[in-house]
Parts: structure tokens; C-alpha cells; sequence
């Protein structure tokens, strides 16, 4: 059956434009945050490059492409014009996410850039990629870069890899995390492909064991083979090592990583951050999790295996439980943006489900339990225990450093997640598609036509 990929496309980009054309008839003033990054965009386009607003936490990445996009089309520095910025960034997303599928996959992308596959639309329609790319926000231009740097990182293009990381750090500084990802997984393909020579294969192999069947024994025995295999993969991080030379120069120039307002971003330690990733990715993305090739009930079934199977399983579950539990205990952070801010979802779910009882936390955590397990089944079918763990390796300093919860700080890991799942049928992803759409065109339409007084318009 063809991918009808560029047909889906064609629709993607008429409905992105038609919906940019609406939010910039109903929402004509800079709303949220477009107050400090309009103004300073603005300035950037008069050739004042030294202004600074000290509530903006980033750095220039966005207002620089915006400067570039307006030489190319010449553009105006107006509000509607600005926000052209994340929609081509948008536009381009399933493009770029269509190579790392076909990465993960491992088969050839399209011929034609512009023949995208389904599932990329798809991905490009999640509902925090999608919204914001209609807002003078960070977020798609930050997700595209990424994006492409895990993809030149998988072609062996490390220079140009590092190179556009470097690029990525511009839009938000924590994607140095990223930088590092995409070095790492690039070489974790390269060592389970290589050619060993028989001489060589018990000292230089790398032991990863098929994710599905590897033991808490292969662990251990993973990371002793790891310094056998390191002279192999130290070349490749040399551009790498650059550009976290660079941020590591800039951190101690900035006193610390973020940039103007750091009142208000203070770094905590919330491990609980992870958990509600966890659930948010199952939320968002159960038709990957579901209707794969196996089933709902194979995937269940299989979950509760490795939860309840046997004795053992029994009682790392448990004791796994209660270690969370003390983390819920301790470490819950009740951010007083999410408590005094009803315009985002975050701020119904802490007060309708985290605050309906004090038993509430603790009681959800066999289901963060659940559906880690859930996502590690559905992306190790064909990797290694190493490359299932990567992205939840990556995720710690990302996430719990973050004492706000807020969902745009999971849209980059979950798409990199994601994009690990590679046996969704094309009938999946079009459910998963619908579902997507259906999220964003409710929180497109109460965003645009239910604005409250005195309280603003209802937004992620």
C-alpha cells in the first residue's frame, strides 16, 4: 500500500496557514510570553543587537532567524510577520522528522523532501509542536534543530551534526543535552552494525543484548565493555566535545545556564518531573503504545509480567513503589505559577487530580510503573537495552532540574521517544493523527473564540 505521506502533507500545510491566518485576526496583540520575545525580535530588526529584556530567559537563536527569514522574503518585523518564524519551522518538521523515522526503521527516506510519510505528519501534528507553531515561542525552531541533528549525527555528518547542535543551543540551552544524545545513539547504531574482526570481538564488542530479553545481569557487563569500546568512538566526539567546551565557557561567563530572569528559574531537584512525563507521553501517545502490530492485550499482558510475573518481579515492583513513594513525599514541588495560572491544563490537572486527595500522588504511581514498562516493551521490538534506555538517560538532566510542571518541556524527549516506536501501521497512526487533531482543534478553538475577561485566552 503507497504512503499517501504527501497527499497528508499537502493538507498539513493548508491548514497550518489557515489556522496562522486566524490567530493573527483574533489574537492581534502579543499574548504570554510574545510580549518579551516580539519586542526584543523587533530590536533586532532595527540593528539594535545589545537591547535586552532581563525577563527573557533564552538565547537569540529565535529573533536571529526571524532576522534571516526577513532578508530572504522581506519580511516585515510586525507581530503577524514574526510569527511566519514557527510556522515555516512547522512546515518543515515533517520533513525532518520523516528522516529520523526512516532512521529508527532503518530503511531508505523518500526521494523527494517533499514526499514526507504519514507518521512524520503525524508526529508534526503533536499537540504542543502543533500550537505553538502558530505563537512567536522557541519551541518548533528548538524541536526542528534537534531533530536534525540526531539525523546528521545517525549519516556520520558529526561536524555538521555538532554544528547545527550548536545552532539548537541558541533556541534553548538546554538542548546541550540533546547535542549529547545524538552523539550517543549515532555511535550505539555504528557499534551494534560494525564489522569486528573474530580476533577482536571479546574485547571490542560492546555488550547490548536485545532490550526484550536483557537480565539486571547484562547491565553490569554492559558498562565494564563500555571502556573497551571507547578508543572506537572518541573520534567521532571530537566536534561534539567543542561544542560542549563552548557551553561550558558560556555557563561560566553567565554564572550559571540561564539567561536574564533566573529568579524565577531557580534549579530544583524533581524527580516527581519524570513520573508525570511518563504519564503525559501515555496520554498523548496510546495509539503508538496500543495498536501496534501485536495488540492492546499482548502489550497489557506483558506489562503485567513484568510488574506481577513472578515473585521477583513482585518485589522489585514494590520496592520500586516505595522508593517513589519517599520521592513524592519529599521532592512534589507545588510551583506557584501552576497553582495561580488557570489558563493551562497543568493548572486543572494539579488542582482536579493531584489536589482532589492527599492519597492521590501516591496512588497513581503503580501506573507510572505501568506505563514506563509500556513504553520500554514498545520501543525495544528492535533495539538494544542501551538504545532503549537513551532517552530516558537523557531525560533526567533535562527534566528534573525543572520545578515547574509544564508541557512544553516534554514536547523534544517525547518525540525523540517516539520516533522508537517503529512498527505502528499506517491505520494506527492515521488514529493516532486523528486524536492529535482532535486535541488541537479543541484547544485551537477555545484558545481563539473563549477568551475570559480579566483572565486571558485558555492555552497549553
Amino acid at each position: 500500500m503507497t504512503d499517501p505521506g504527501a497527499t497528508y502533507y499537502a493538507a498539513f500545510v493548508a491548514l497550518s496557514i489557515f489556522t496562522l491566518k486566524a490567530v493573527n485576526e483574533e489574537v492581534t496583540e502579543p499574548y504570554m510570553d510574545e510580549p518579551f520575545h516580539v519586542p526584543q525580535a523587533q530590536a533586532y530588526c532595527a540593528g539594535d543587537y545589545w537591547k535586552r529584556d532581563p525577563k527573557i530567559t533564552t538565547p537569540p537563536g529565535l529573533y536571529v532567524l526571524s532576522l534571516v527569514l526577513r532578508k530572504v522574503f522581506m519580511l516585515k518585523c510586525n507581530l503577524a510577520m514574526l510569527r511566519i518564524t514557527p510556522l515555516l519551522s512547522l512546515l518543515v518538521l515533517p520533513i525532518v522528522m520523516t528522516r529520523l523515522l526512516c532512521y529508527h526503521q532503518r530503511v531508505r527516506p523518500p526521494l523527494s523532501l517533499l514526499t514526507p510519510t504519514t507518521e512524520a505528519v503525524v508526529l508534526a501534528s503533536f499537540p504542543i509542536a502543533w500550537f505553538f507553531g502558530f505563537l512567536y515561542y522557541t519551541e518548533v525552531p528548538s524541536l526542528v534543530f534537534v531533530v536534525v541533528t540526531v539525523v546528521a549525527a545517525s549519516q556520520r555528518r558529526h561536524w555538521l551534526a555538532a554544528l547545527l547542535g550548536a545552532v539548537s543551543c541558541t533556541f534553548r540551552q538546554n538542548n546541550i543535552v540533546w547535542v549529547l544524545y545524538a552523539y550517543a545513539s549515532s555511535q550505539l547504531m555504528y557499534l551494534r552494525f560494525r564489522r569486528v574482526p573474530e580476533s577482536a570481538k571479546m574485547k571490542a564488542r560492546l555488550h547490548d543484548p536485545d532490550a526484550l530479553v536483557a537480565s539486571s545481569g547484562d547491565v553490569l557487563k554492559l558498562l565494564w565493555s563500555l571502556f573497551y569500546v571507547i578508543p572506537d568512538i572518541l573520534p567521532a566526539f571530537i566536534p561534539y566535545a567543542l561544542v560542549l567546551a563552548g557551553f561550558g565557557a558560556f555557563v561560566i561567563w553567565n554564572g550559571g545556564i540561564v539567561l536574564g530572569d533566573k529568579s524565577n528559574h531557580v534549579p530544583a531537584f524533581h524527580i516527581p518531573q519524570v513520573y508525570y512525563f511518563v504519564a503525559f507521553s501515555t496520554i498523548i501517545g496510546w495509539p503508538a503504545l496500543l495498536l501496534g502490530q501485536d495488540g492492546a492485550r499482548a502489550l497489557v499482558q506483558e506489562v503485567w509480567t513484568r510488574m506481577f510475573g513472578s515473585r521477583r518481579n513482585a518485589i522489585v515492583t514494590v520496592v520500586a513503589s516505595l522508593i517513589m513513594g519517599v520521592t513524592v513525599r519529599k521532592l512534589t514541588i507545588h510551583h506557584p505559577f501552576l497553582l495561580s495560572d488557570n489558563r493551562h491544563y497543568t493548572f486543572y490537572v494539579w488542582r482536579r487530580i493531584f489536589l482532589l486527595h492527599p492519597s492521590v500522588p501516591y496512588l497513581l504511581i503503580p501506573g507510572y510503573i505501568a506505563c514506563a514498562w509500556a513504553w520500554f516493551i514498545r520501543i525495544g521490538r528492535d533495539q538494544t537495552l542501551l538504545q532503549n534506555l537513551l532517552v530516558p538517560l537523557f531525560v533526567l538532566p533535562t527534566l528534573i532540574p525543572t520545578p515547574l510542571l509544564e508541557p512544553r518541556y516534554f514536547l523534544i524527549p517525547y518525540i525523540l521517544l517516539r520516533a522508537q516506536v517503529v512498527d505502528v501501521p499506517l491505520w494506527a497512526a492515521l488514529v493516532e493523527g486523528l486524536w492529535y487533531g482532535a486535541i488541537n482543534g479543541g484547544t485551537m478553538y477555545v484558545f481563539l473564540h473563549k477568551e475570559r475577561a480579566g483572565v486571558g485566552r485558555f492555552m497549553w
